[in-house]
C-alpha cells in the first residue's frame, strides 16, 4: 500500500516517548486532589463568615444612613415607602446576618447539621432578594429626585441604596459558598 502523503510509518515507541513528555507525574493514590479539596473547604469554611461579615456592615451602614436622612419638610426619609423598605430590609439584613455571624464564630449550632445547612442557603438568598428589591425600589426616586434639585437628602438616599447594593454583592457571594455546601453534604 502506497502512503499518499510521504511520510514515515508511526513507530509505537515514538507514540510512548510523546506520552512520556506530555503526561504529568502522577501523585500515589490521589493526595493531591485530596489536599485541593482540604484547601478549597477551608476557603470555603473562611470565606462564608468573611461575606456575611461584610454583608452585616453594609446593612449596617445602609439603615444608619437612612435612619438619619432627615432634613425638614419634604426632605424627610419617612414620607417615602420606598426608603421606608429600604430601611426595613436594611434592618432584617443586619439581624439575620448578624445571627448568622454569631452563630458562626461562637460554634454553637441552633439546628441539627442537615437544617442549619439549609437555612443558611435559604436564608441567604431571600435576604439577598430583598436587599436588591429594596434597593430597586428605591433608586428612580432618587433619579427623579436629583433631576429637580441635587442636595443632601439625595446623596444621604442614594449612598443608603448603595450600600444595600454592596449588601446584596456580600450575601450574594455567601449564598454561593452556602449552595456549595449544601451540595457537597451528604443527606443520608
Amino acid at each position: 500500500m502506497t502512503n499518499p502523503d510521504k511520510q514515515k510509518p508511526v513507530e509505537v515507541t515514538d507514540v510512548e516517548t510523546a506520552a512520556e513528555k506530555t503526561s504529568e507525574p502522577t501523585p500515589a493514590s490521589g493526595t493531591s486532589t485530596i489536599t485541593q479539596r482540604w484547601k478549597r473547604e477551608d476557603l470555603i469554611k473562611k470565606a462564608s463568615p468573611i461575606t456575611r461579615g461584610i454583608c452585616l456592615l453594609f446593612s449596617l451602614l445602609a439603615f444608619l444612613i437612612m435612619v438619619s436622612n432627615k432634613h425638614g419638610y419634604g426632605r424627610n426619609f419617612n414620607d417615602y415607602e420606598e426608603y421606608r423598605y429600604v430601611l426595613a430590609i436594611s434592618i432584617i439584613s443586619t439581624l439575620y446576618t448578624a445571627w448568622q455571624t454569631f452563630a458562626h464564630f461562637s460554634k454553637r449550632e441552633f439546628f441539627d447539621r442537615r437544617t442549619n445547612i439549609l437555612v443558611d442557603f435559604s436564608g441567604d438568598q431571600i435576604v439577598a432578594y430583598l436587599l436588591i428589591s429594596a434597593a430597586s425600589s428605591a433608586i428612580p426616586l432618587t433619579n427623579r429626585f436629583r433631576e429637580g434639585q441635587d442636595n443632601i437628602f439625595t446623596d444621604s438616599a442614594a449612598s443608603a441604596i448603595s450600600m444595600a447594593i454592596l449588601a446584596f454583592v456580600a450575601l450574594a457571594l455567601s449564598t454561593l459558598f452556602s449552595g456549595y455546601k449544601l451540595s457537597t453534604h451528604s443527606f443520608i
